[in-house]
């Protein structure tokens, strides 16, 4: 059985209102999963799938679910192109990928199979365009292949490149659907542990998962746990194609990344409600939950700042970081890399979109946490509860993959 208490915390924010109308909430639960995005419904929805007869509740600070980054991402069905071989980042979005279509093709939700470009312009990205083909071919990604210049102007005729590497197993979906549809088709499914939300209202159960996604580490560290890795809030801000141009005929295009930083690098993706998102850029956030250029936050900025992850991040990608900014502020400067893929696009095709925020791990170091991280709680109260800290993009394509490694981690460490 699972309810969905939405509102409290462990640290009792918010609003307590129930997503569905539930005549009763029982005051006592086996397993209590903190976090109602994507990545934490999967993870109750496998192990409902596994432990039937065990009780879980759902809480979530917000009086909705899936508003955050499950709510606020490209909408992309990542294929495992990018991920080195043999990690569990590669392994996880392989897999999710396929159970992911398989889950929309079960519960009927719409999504479009449309393929992707990852497109070489010049020379010099040519071998790392066969390096990331090698790669893909390693993770086991169906259908990848490379084509020259005639094949990408076949499958979008208004791209420009000399090769591409063409991934037709890519696809969208509105994750925000399939998350809720998680939430509502799981029906069927010694307390020593209360979380309250500011009315009193009492939920105790024997554990606690946590996947706070922007909030992680701050719930990590309410249990005892480290302040690392710390969650740094980076937005981006998404163009959006005007209805009448048409220049993306087919599936996604996207450039060929850069090393140093594999996630960011403009691109063209085709949504499910049939607009296309071009972007984004990569800027620091002001406000963990801050989709719009002037929310701020003084708790979240200045824990941001005092960082001496983020200090040493900046400072070793000082010019990167500015030309990030400056794009993110004036649109022709964006338009100007997106050209070198479409030609033809013009600063008058587009207006501003959407933004997202990543919750980016980092290091004392300065070194962007690009795996997975669990941790535990200690004392008595504090070895009850499992907190994942880190799922790093694309968290989405991987969430059902994510949930049955949870799932193990939950199994272990309580004894379920």
């Amino acid at each position: 059985m699972i309810r969905t208490f939405c509102g409290a915390t462990v640290k009792a924010v918010g609003t307590a209102r129930p997503i569905k109308e539930v005549r009763r909430l029982h005051s006592s639960y086996d397993v209590a999963v903190v976090g109602g995005g994507i990545v934490g419904l999967a993870t109750v929805r496998e192990l409902i799938l596994r432990h039937p007869t065990l009780s879980f509740i759902l809480l979530e600070k917000e009086k909705e679910l899936a508003v955050h980054q499950s709510g606020h991402n490209s909408g992309v069905i990542h294929s495992g192109i990018y991920y080195t071989p043999g990690s569990l980042k590669a392994r996880l979005c392989v897999r999710g990928a396929t159970l992911a279509y398989e889950y929309c093709d079960k519960k009927g939700l719409p999504y479009k199979k449309c393929g992707k470009l990852i497109v070489a312009t010049e020379q010099e990205e040519i071998p790392r365009l066969q390096a990331l083909y090698e790669r893909g071919m390693k993770n086991n990604v169906r259908d990848l292949s490379i084509v020259d210049a005639e094949g990408i102007r076949e499958r979008e005729p208004y791209c420009r490149g000399i090769m591409a590497l063409d991934s037709p197993y890519t696809g969208i979906v509105d994750w925000r659907m399939v998350a809720l549809r998680q939430a509502g088709s799981t029906e069927g499914l010694k307390y020593p542990i209360a979380i309250r939300d500011k009315k009193g209202r009492e939920v105790r159960c024997r554990f606690v998962l946590t996947c706070g996604g922007l909030h992680s580490d701050r719930l990590s560290q309410i249990s005892g746990c480290s302040s690392e890795p710390r969650i740094v809030p980076f937005r981006g801000d998404y163009l959006v194609l005007k209805p009448e141009k048409h220049y993306l005929v087919n599936g996604n295009i996207y450039p060929v990344p850069d090393p140093r930083f594999p996630f960011l690098g403009v691109h063209f993706t085709p949504r499910m409600d049939g607009s296309v998102w071009l972007g984004p850029n990569a800027v620091l956030a002001f406000k963990r939950e801050g989709y719009k250029v002037y929310d701020f936050n003084v708790r979240d900025f200045a824990d941001a700042l005092s960082f001496r992850g983020l200090q040493r991040l900046v400072m070793k990608n000082i010019v990167y970081g500015m030309g990030e900014m400056y794009r993110g502020i004036f649109i022709g400067a964006q338009v100007k890399i997106l050209q070198k893929y479409i030609p033809e696009l013009s600063r008058s095709d587009v207006l501003r979109g959407p933004a997202g925020v990543r919750a980016q791990a980092l290091d004392r170091d300065g070194n962007l946490v690009d795996d997975f991280v669990f941790d535990g709680g200690v004392g008595e109260v504090g070895s009850r509860v499992l907190h994942v800290r880190n799922a790093p993009s694309p968290a989405a394509t991987s969430s059902l993959a994510i949930a049955e490694m949870v799932a193990d981690e939950v199994e272990k460490r309580f004894d379920l």
